[in-house]
């Protein structure tokens, strides 16, 4: 049994469709900054990188450093 703590960055993008799009980065370095994220985000919409479903990403929805802490609470016996 275990508590295991872990990290994601959640970029969340708006689409020509008015829906959105997330990109999910995990365990994101602990300096990095605001400015640096919509700074990338910006590079991203700018060189049309990704094309969705929904279309091309055309804005800056929302960003999230999103922590989950596992607590594991049983282990099975080993054979």
């Amino acid at each position: 049994m275990a508590i295991s703590t872990r990290k994601n960055l959640r970029l969340v993008f708006d689409n020509t469709a008015g829906s959105s799009f997330t990109i999910t980065l995990p365990e994101p370095k602990e300096d990095l900054t605001a400015t640096q994220i919509e700074t990338a985000m910006d590079v991203v919409i700018a060189r049309d990188i990704f094309t969705t479903t929904g279309g091309n990403l055309i804005g800056k929805r929302d960003i999230k450093i999103v922590d989950t802490v596992t607590n594991d609470l049983y282990d099975p016996p080993i054979a």
